[in-house]
């Protein structure tokens, strides 16, 4: 882009014009991971030496709803705007190592690049039975509301095993 954009460092302060024209020229990957799983990640970075039940947690984030949410907890479409913004590859928590192994062939990496080890498929079923546990914890009413606080992430992606999708 032209010199003169040098010392611009958000996008946000390029007119559209440039903004594609910058965006055109780079691979444009986004990694996305089930809203439940980032809030149960949420909570137990926010535990430390807090002793609230993950309910309490979850009422919180409600209360606060989706503008003042934690960044953490924000629904993924208000930060990372796919209906503005071309993802060239969207990569799912959980699949992290098959799906890079993919994007580096399409982006004509060398097929022996190392890729780093990854925990995420490792400790998916831990995921699986602490979701399972920590969502029976919420109300009906709190699961209706999380449904809702992350209904468009759920339409634009699809996480079909999340809890939140019943």
């Amino acid at each position: 882009y032209p010199r003169q954009h040098a010392l611009q460092t958000k996008l946000s302060e390029f007119n559209q014009t440039m903004r594609e024209a910058v965006m055109g020229s780079y691979t444009k990957v986004l990694f996305v991971r089930d809203p439940f799983q980032r809030l149960i990640a949420a909570y137990m970075q926010s535990v430390g030496g807090h002793r609230r039940s993950f309910s309490t947690f979850v009422q919180g984030v409600l209360d606060r709803g989706q503008h003042k949410a934690s960044m953490e907890a924000k629904p993924l479409v208000s930060l990372c705007q796919p209906c503005l913004m071309q993802y060239d590859y969207v990569l799912m928590f959980g699949s992290l190592r098959q799906e890079l192994g993919h994007l580096i062939e399409r982006v004509g990496l060398p097929k022996d690049t190392h890729l780093p080890e990854f925990g995420d498929t490792q400790v998916q079923w831990a995921y699986v039975w602490l979701s399972e546990q920590l969502f029976s914890e919420l109300s009906l009413k709190q699961k209706k509301q999380l449904a809702h606080f992350y209904r468009e992430d759920l339409s634009a992606f699809q996480f079909s095993n999340s809890l939140l999708s019943d």
